[in-house]
């Protein structure tokens, strides 16, 4: 059996969009709806009012960790318009995950954007950055004192790929120059992001925070030994 060290964090992960229901000011709100999709996200899994009840289900899990998104289009549902209602939600959350005894990992983008962010070109400009910048200086100001493991963006390149290569996400490009001018702007929100972050805590005389991005890692092996399927994983791999 293999050990895992003694503060080895086990947990889940969810994204905002997905669970919690009702995020109304999202671009995928409206994409959604103005492409006709069958299944819409409408209250999910109404994860916005009933987290403790979820978290509890975690902690019977014996998970100690959990990593949740923020919903930037609730925090900011219109252009430079913050709602301090919104991230004392958030604040709770994350004292809610504290109390039941699990480290909350907090993502700032997990593939969705605000619907206004998208109108203006969303990643795709280069304003994009500064304007993320606003949004993130916001939640770590108002959690850091609450939170010491942030994800900046959740699998980057999976959302260029499915947004702007396979054109299958909002806004449902397939343009490599569009895909590679949105990767750009991502590496530098990521930096940019990663040093103010660092900053704050400075500011605030917290100890270090961890800053990353999660990404996404995939493993193949072939299911018979054979030179063709061996040839194809290295290919793949």
């Amino acid at each position: 059996m293999p050990q895992f060290p003694q503060n080895f964090l086990w947990g889940a992960a969810t994204s905002a969009y997905q669970v919690e229901g009702n995020n109304i000011y999202s671009d995928w709100w409206e994409w959604e709806r103005r492409i006709g999709l069958k299944e819409v996200s409408k209250e999910a899994c109404r994860h916005y009012d009933l987290y403790k009840q979820d978290f509890d289900l975690a902690k019977n899990l014996n998970h100690n960790a959990h990593r949740l998104s923020i919903e930037w289009s609730r925090v900011e549902p219109r252009k430079d318009k913050f709602l301090d209602k919104e991230i004392d939600h958030y604040l709770e959350v994350v004292r809610c995950l504290r109390e039941y005894g699990m480290e909350p990992i907090i993502t700032l983008h997990h593939f969705t954007n605000p619907f206004w962010f998208a109108q203006c070109g969303g990643w795709q400009e280069k304003f994009a950055i500064d304007y993320f910048l606003d949004y993130v200086k916001r939640l770590v100001e108002a959690l850091a004192k609450t939170v010491r493991y942030w994800i900046t963006f959740n699998e980057p390149l999976v959302y260029v790929y499915h947004a702007y290569i396979l054109g299958l996400w909002p806004p449902q490009e397939k343009s490599i120059l569009k895909a590679m001018r949105v990767i750009e702007n991502l590496i530098c929100a990521h930096l940019k992001s990663y040093k103010l972050i660092h900053k704050i805590y400075k500011q605030k005389k917290l100890s270090s925070p961890y800053v990353s991005i999660a990404k996404n890692m995939q493993y193949f092996m072939p299911c018979q030994p054979t030179l063709r399927n061996r040839l194809a994983v290295y290919l793949r791999d």
